[in-house]
């Protein structure tokens, strides 16, 4: 399931940093530290998109001019996601950057259909090798059109599927389909306009700043409908509960939901 958040702007024109996932990640963690629910405090089978809104770009990063701003955060586990939720709305007032955002409304977004052949868009950028101490192999560059791309996503997928709980090991082995193929035009597009769709970012986890290498591109995957709702809902690749890796279906009207909820302080 996926939500929408609704926050207020309180000071409009103040500025995040051009990728701001590490800062919303500090955020989450926190309410889930300093909540009553310690088995939370680990949990990390969610995942969400950095802030929308109407923003202009300078040097110091992106402004956010309008009166609202928005984040979607999604998860499959529905307790976690009442959960955080609640404690989230607890707060007057949220700290992001140099943005002081309250905590307004959530909307659910309708449930997409999805077959066993998706187009996915990405909302947050894809990581396909984890980060490690005093290693740059995270940042190493690999081509989305070759094999390797695909098997490095899968390996993480049905490991994180398997972490999950809630699959069978006869289920897993059968999720043996899994090929992404990127957009081959869109990629030259990008690379034609001397523009990029890998970059590195920053992270930080137990308090040790990493970087890894993201991608962001439209591609279509092809394997089994329970994989394809897994990573639509829990987002691909590695970091997913640090805002990497969340997806779109392309076409889909993310603006219909079905449910509108104003949200009050307790």
């Amino acid at each position: 399931m996926r939500t929408r958040i609704i926050f207020s702007l309180k000071n409009r024109g103040a500025y995040v940093p051009f990728h701001h996932q590490y800062l919303l990640a500090q955020v989450i963690k926190g309410l889930l530290i300093f909540g009553p629910e310690k088995s939370y405090v680990e949990f990390n089978q969610y995942n969400f998109s950095g802030l929308k809104g109407q923003t202009k770009v300078s040097r110091k990063g992106l402004h956010y001019f309008s009166s609202k701003v928005t984040l979607v955060f999604a998860c499959s586990d529905q307790a976690f996601m009442d959960y955080f939720l609640a404690r989230l709305f607890e707060q007057k007032e949220i700290i992001v950057g140099n943005l002081h955002l309250v905590p307004e409304a959530m909307e659910q977004e309708e449930p997409v259909k999805i077959s066993d052949e998706s187009r996915f868009l990405c909302i947050s950028p894809i990581v396909v090798i984890p980060a490690a101490f005093n290693d740059e192999s995270g940042k190493k560059f690999v081509s989305p059109e070759s094999d390797e791309f695909s098997d490095l996503l899968y390996d993480s997928t049905l490991a994180r599927m398997e972490a999950h709980g809630k699959y069978t090991a006869e289920q897993l082995t059968s999720f043996y389909k899994f090929q992404i193929v990127p957009d081959h035009d869109y990629i030259q597009r990008i690379q034609a306009s001397h523009k990029k769709f890998a970059r590195i970012y920053p992270l930080y986890d137990s308090d040790v700043k990493f970087e890894v290498r993201g991608y962001t591109f439209p591609f279509t995957l092809y394997a089994a409908k329970e994989v394809q709702q897994f990573v639509y809902e829990n987002g691909l690749g590695y970091f997913t509960h640090k805002g990497f890796g969340m997806l779109d279906v392309a076409n889909n009207d993310s603006i219909q939901r079905t449910t509108q909820q104003e949200m009050v302080y307790a």
